[in-house]
């Protein structure tokens, strides 16, 4: 392969030449495919589909999130936001509240009973993880991550 003037390889152009096992948007997709069937099978038996699971996690760690940043994060369309929430507040996982800046705006945060829903599906959702990157040592992991976190940064599309 030809360098290019900046010194670096330039990446193969086309998807045949490259082969779908060198395609990091497919292995990408294939990885959090296998992961959600395997969530969704755990989850099952807790009556929780995985973005209920993905909110429930969100929350956990932000609570007070707008529906728009809770989209964002979970990656999941804000209309399938809008009825995963409202199934989580039918069952009292999740209670919404008016923005005091913005009556149109409403936070989503977490009720007790839904912190004590993620605590029982965490453990699942932790199992599925780990076996992900089970044989990959800390530095992999960390250099991995250092990679995505790049990526995202490429493609980010909101500030948060």
């Amino acid at each position: 392969m030809d360098e290019r003037q900046d010194g670096k390889t330039p990446r193969i152009a086309t998807l045949g030449q490259m082969g779908l096992q060198h395609f990091a948007p497919y292995l990408m997709n294939r990885i959090m495919g296998r992961y959600n069937a395997t969530l969704r099978h755990d989850l099952r038996e807790q009556g929780l589909t995985v973005p209920q699971a993905r909110a429930l996690a969100v929350l956990m760690v932000g609570d007070g999130m707008s529906i728009n940043e809770l989209s964002v994060y979970t990656v999941i369309e804000q209309s399938t936001m809008s009825r995963t929430l409202d199934a989580l507040e039918t069952q009292g996982l999740v209670r919404r509240e008016a923005c005091q800046d913005d009556s149109r705006t409403r936070h989503i945060f977490l009720t007790d009973k839904g912190r004590e829903e993620f605590n029982r599906a965490w453990p699942a959702m932790h199992d599925a993880f780990a076996e992900m990157f089970n044989d990959i040592d800390e530095a992999e992991y960390s250099a991995f991550i250092a990679t995505l976190q790049k990526i995202l940064g490429n493609i980010r599309q909101h500030d948060f």
